[in-house]
């Protein structure tokens, strides 16, 4: 509570972020599905910590999944996520920043498409995703910035017995931060 207290005194910078996502299912048993083209929107909270570090929680709307081409049908994995990331971010005083950390995707909803046959999936997958973030972001002076992030899945997102799926997923971004401190970047 005192953490949380901490935090809030700080005075969070609010923002905005959109972009595009290249998704993808690591399996197990070696297949190689391609990439999936999604979106991710959402908003974010700037906390200052330091004047190098921040902290930086987001709420996003995320669509992953994969896709392939077998024997002439087309096979997509369609998972749509609300994820949590929670990044620590190293700030320059450029508007450059690196930033890591843990992400929680609770899964909305999923469906499995071959060639035009939708199906519910939501039973083949687990709700919750544990990833780790890791990425880097420029910000201007005017606080429209510019961010890449790689989410590498650590947990079995596959409900049934046996062969292992964890999302891969590669974020190119756009984010607006309402205030920027008199530190471009910070």
């Amino acid at each position: 509570m005192l953490l949380l207290l901490g935090v809030y005194a700080q005075h969070p910078h609010w923002g905005i972020k959109g972009g595009i996502n290249i998704a993808n299912l690591n399996t197990q048993n070696g297949g190689k599905p391609d990439s999936k083209i999604g979106i991710h929107l959402g908003g974010l909270a700037h906390i200052h910590l330091s004047e190098d570090f921040a902290l930086q929680p987001e709420l996003m709307y995320s669509s992953q999944g994969s896709q392939q081409t077998i024997g002439g049908n087309d096979y997509k994995n369609k998972l749509h996520y609300v994820n949590l990331p929670v990044l620590l971010q190293y700030m320059t005083g450029s508007g450059f920043r690196l930033q890591t950390g843990p992400q929680l995707g609770l899964l909305v909803s999923a469906g499995y498409k071959v060639n035009d046959t939708e199906t519910d999936a939501d039973d083949s997958y687990k709700t919750p995703d544990f990833s780790w973030a890791f990425g880097a972001s420029y910000v201007t002076r005017k606080g429209l910035g510019f961010d890449a992030r790689y989410n590498l899945g650590i947990s079995n997102i596959n409900d049934a017995p046996g062969n292992k799926w964890r999302n891969s997923v590669f974020q190119l971004g756009l984010f607006y931060q309402f205030k920027v401190s008199e530190y471009r970047g910070k």
